[in-house]
């Protein structure tokens, strides 16, 4: 079975989180919600507050096929700011495995080098701050193993495009498919 972690700071973007953690389980993906605090609950950028699956150090992450970044602010500088998350991204990059981050959160693999020579997408204010090979205006894009993706409207689809990587696009069509996604 697939394995992914999905990665909370204070002040993340609770529905990008919830709607990954929520279509990878429909598709049979084992994904925890990691906690890089030293608290397993953790408050979002709209004041909602969600217990962790595990905290960052007793995560699995060498069973883990995929790192997830949900954006918001000031989530997305908190998870740059923690750095064992920011060391095992470039590890993930590095060694082919999948990274993916929606909305601010694209920056933080920026920042890591890890889009130099991709194609990304970020929320539209972040263009401008994202080092990549070339910027797409685009609900989500797919370079290699890396996932970018614009926003809390685009996570049914950002959501997909990793289910697709981790399984296989009938898969992510059934889980949209199931959930009446109309896009």
């Amino acid at each position: 079975m697939a394995k992914a972690l999905i990665f909370l700071a204070t002040g993340y973007e609770e529905v990008e989180m919830l709607t990954v953690v929520d279509m990878l389980r429909r598709a049979g993906i084992d994904i925890d919600m990691v906690s890089v605090t030293k608290d397993p609950e953790v408050t979002g950028s709209h004041n909602i507050t969600i217990k962790a699956d595990v905290l960052f150090g007793d995560a699995d992450l060498d069973q883990a096929q995929a790192l997830i970044l949900p954006g918001g602010i000031p989530g997305t500088p908190n998870l740059k700011a923690y750095a064992p998350l920011c060391e095992a991204l470039k590890t993930f990059a590095k060694e082919g495995k999948l990274v993916a981050a929606v909305c601010a959160a694209p920056t933080v693999l920026s920042e890591l080098g890890i889009l130099k020579d991709k194609k990304a997408t970020s929320y539209p204010s972040f263009e401008g701050k994202l080092d990549c090979a070339e910027y797409l205006q685009q609900p989500y894009v797919v370079d290699g193993n890396v996932i970018t993706s614009r926003g809390m409207g685009t996570c049914i689809e950002f959501a997909g495009a990793i289910i697709a990587a981790l399984k296989d696009d009938e898969t992510a069509k059934q889980v949209k498919d199931a959930i009446v996604y109309q896009g």
